[in-house]
């Protein structure tokens, strides 16, 4: 996983990295790469503790998260998760959970 810097207001992801999310400004959506290849990941911290009043929304750009056609809404306090692409079925899976 390549860290990338702290991120403050919604940004789109990219395969094969990971970013600090510090949403205390703000809720934050991280939009999902298009087109994912299996295996692909994207991993997320909650870099300030803040997703529990300002969550973090996985925005699922198409492809579907645990299977289900939505948006994934973070809302734990210090959540930190890796999502890895399967295929068109589950799509995203949480590798942690």
């Amino acid at each position: 996983t390549s860290w990338q810097a702290v991120k403050t207001s919604n940004f789109t992801a990219a395969a094969g990295e990971g970013y600090f999310v510090n949403s205390t400004s703000g809720a934050i959506t991280m939009t999902l790469p298009s087109s994912p290849s299996i295996g692909d990941e994207v991993s997320f911290i909650d870099y300030a503790g803040t997703f529990d009043t300002n969550n973090l929304t996985v925005g699922r750009n198409s492809e579907k998260i645990q299977g289900a056609a939505a948006d994934l809404t973070v809302s734990t306090e210090r959540a930190a998760n890796t999502l890895v692409y399967t295929d068109g079925t589950q799509g995203w899976l949480l590798k942690v959970k």
